[in-house]
């Protein structure tokens, strides 16, 4: 089992993005097992540094991913230095310099990927439902230098419509902000719906400007065996899930 997912969209050439799975390199034990990448979800802390030493060895990585702590909110940092260290409380990132590696992490939230189809530009978010409603795709496109209609976008691996079910107070604050969102919600029993995250995702990029979106076919909850993902660890009772990375960057 390959331990990523390579982006299956027409980017340019030199950009390089990806999602890794839960399997094929790794040393965390379950229910984390193999190949955890996140650091605040119970995890040992020194067998996910060896994941991540594995994940840079394996790709080759141009340098160290710039890792975020994640905050299911909508700013965005700004990479522009390989060499640079700590990391930045954000939810997206974006890079021009041929090198930097951004990352984000996930198990059930929408990873996004976006660039320059002139390959001039990267950028990463990290959308669950609070950070997709409030805007996190909007701002990393507005955060680029890169018009949008010159871009094309990516959607990872996340909880799927026929297994992600919410609550009232998510759908509405979807609707709240445009109607047509109701388009992604099917009503299950009594207060609670399924929800199609990628599809209110190309809702929210087509009136961000880009029109170009790709993937969107992986759910994390249904594949067990490929992805990590939180709802599935809640409800089956082992409460912990591993977190998968994706990685964007420009080859230098």
């Amino acid at each position: 089992m390959s331990a990523w997912i390579d982006a299956d969209w027409p980017a340019p050439l030199r950009i390089r993005a990806l999602t890794t799975t839960r399997h094929g390199l790794g040393v965390s034990q379950p229910p984390f097992d193999h190949f955890d990448l996140g650091l605040r979800n119970g995890d040992d802390v020194e067998s996910v540094l060896e994941n991540r030493r594995l994940l840079e060895h394996a790709l080759d990585l141009p340098s160290s991913p710039r890792w975020l702590r994640q905050v299911h909110g909508v700013d965005v940092v700004r990479f522009d230095d390989a060499s640079a260290d700590g990391e930045s409380r954000a939810d997206a990132a974006v890079t021009s310099t041929p090198g930097v590696v951004l990352a984000i992490l996930t198990a059930d939230c929408l990873p996004m990927v976006v660039a320059a189809r002139d390959g001039s530009e990267v950028a990463a978010a990290h959308a669950g439902w609070k950070g997709l409603a409030a805007g996190v795709l909007e701002a990393t496109v507005a955060s680029m230098q890169a018009a949008p209609d010159r871009c094309v976008a990516w959607l990872g691996p996340a909880a799927g419509p026929q297994a992600y079910e919410i609550g009232g107070e998510v759908r509405d604050a979807f609707i709240a902000h445009d109607p047509r969102a109701e388009s992604a919600f099917v009503a299950t029993r009594p207060g609670h719906w399924r929800v199609d995250l990628h599809a209110l995702a190309r809702q929210r990029l087509a009136d961000a400007g880009i029109h170009g979106v790709h993937g969107g076919a992986h759910c994390t909850i249904s594949e067990s065996s490929l992805f990590f993902s939180h709802r599935r660890s809640t409800s089956d009772g082992s409460r912990n899930s591993g977190r998968m990375a994706t990685l964007a960057w420009i080859e230098p």
